[in-house]
């Protein structure tokens, strides 16, 4: 049953949301985390890859969340060269509505409660001590009191403009996407992710194929807001899935924006921290936000406990976690949105160049750093951020 009080209340049953719903219940404060949709982990809206040893930063993970392990990359040029390489940093692909509820059941066992099918359409003024949130959780409604109110509501957030945090983005830094978990697909290798870019395949952004199994993988792409007019993504998505998996078959398929702007220049107000895509976390360059959210959710959630326990929830206590994030993770995605907008700008004949300068290499000669370290080369001012973005891939 939903209590008129908690000291902490989560917006957003996503991997974000969860992470902070556990840190903050671990500090021995009331923590409710309230969902719209019906169940943790779906839909899901991401290619569902991460960083294997980053992801052991913030969680020992249940094998059973793990669709595959990954330890090759390969780029495909717009002529369809295709450069290979072993990565320094493994990766995985989860299975993300198990690994979505492996979290939720960690908030649980905090102690943290969780509520489906819960809509918080409003939210008051802070009081000096707290808000209220106004929800509806199937055909009731609730008003909730909440020292903390901790949104992770995804890159529409409502709690961010009921808080007067701007939010806006511009076009060019929201990324279109269109995904399908695709069947039947003979010629993959279960332990390599694909990077296709080109302006005729996805304009601004580029395709992926992260495998989930032998014949199975996730394959999408995405393209820079300021190309959505015509064609759609979905008719880019239609036309690259025919020319190159045309014997593919779509298990499930999802669309949605992906922020990969630099994060909010304000996270924090009064009583209200913005964690993940909420707050623009997710990686501006490859627009992957798993880990990041969790590392903000994780963050906040403690910060936000511990400004209950000190009875001060006021934006001058709460502001140690944009603090931290902006001097963390925040300066580190500031210098791969640099790196975006550069390569949002190369033509198809500029990424063949490129692509035609490793085509002969051996595999163990080849690095992403490398790769990138190419395409930025005329601009000396972002080598550097290539070199540093890209230590230990």
């Amino acid at each position: 049953m939903i209590k008129k009080d908690y000291d902490v209340v989560v917006v957003g049953g996503g991997p974000a949301g969860t992470m902070a719903a556990q840190h903050a219940a671990k500090q021995g404060v009331s923590v409710a985390l309230f969902e719209k949709d019906r169940e943790i982990g779906i839909p899901v809206r991401c290619a569902e890859g991460v960083s294997k040893k980053f992801l052991k930063k913030y969680i020992d993970i249940d094998p059973q969340c793990i669709a595959s392990e990954i330890n090759k990359v390969r780029f495909v040029s717009p002529a369809k060269q295709k450069i290979d390489f072993t990565t320094l940093n493994p990766g995985l692909v989860l299975h993300r509505r198990l690994f979505d509820h492996f979290l939720a059941e960690k908030a649980s066992e905090a102690g943290a409660q969780i509520f489906m099918k819960s809509y918080v359409h409003g939210m008051d003024n802070y009081d000096g001590k707290s808000r209220k949130i106004f929800i509806k959780h199937f055909d009731q409604e609730f008003t909730v009191n909440a020292k903390v109110v901790i949104a992770a509501d995804g890159v529409e957030s409502r709690i961010g403009r009921f808080a007067g945090i701007k939010t806006f983005v511009k076009p060019e830094d929201i990324d279109v996407c269109v995904q399908a978990t695709m069947g039947n697909l003979k010629n993959i290798d279960p332990t390599r992710i694909e990077m296709w870019v080109s302006n005729k395949w996805a304009p601004g952004g580029y395709a992926w194929v992260f495998p989930k199994g032998p014949e199975i993988a996730n394959i999408g792409l995405g393209i820079c807001g300021k190309f959505t007019n015509k064609p759609s993504a979905l008719s880019y998505f239609k036309n690259f899935i025919k020319e190159n998996f045309p014997e593919g078959s779509a298990l499930t398929t999802v669309a949605g924006g992906v922020p990969v702007a630099k994060h909010l220049e304000r996270l924090v107000s009064d009583g209200v921290m913005l964690i993940g895509d909420a707050a623009r976390q997710a990686n501006p360059l490859t627009g992957g936000g798993i880990l990041s959210g969790m590392a903000a959710g994780m963050i906040s959630g403690k910060i936000g406990a511990q400004g209950v326990l000190q009875s001060d929830t006021s934006y001058n206590y709460l502001k140690e976690y944009e603090q931290i994030w902006k001097k963390g993770i925040g300066k580190e995605y500031n210098r791969f949105y640099r790196l975006k907008n550069n390569l949002l700008n190369l033509s198809d004949e500029k990424f063949i160049k490129i692509a035609s300068e490793f085509e002969n290499l051996k595999e163990e000669d080849i690095t992403i750093t490398k790769i990138v370290v190419a395409a930025v080369k005329n601009n000396p001012k972002l080598v550097k951020d290539a070199m540093l973005a890209f230590i230990g891939f």
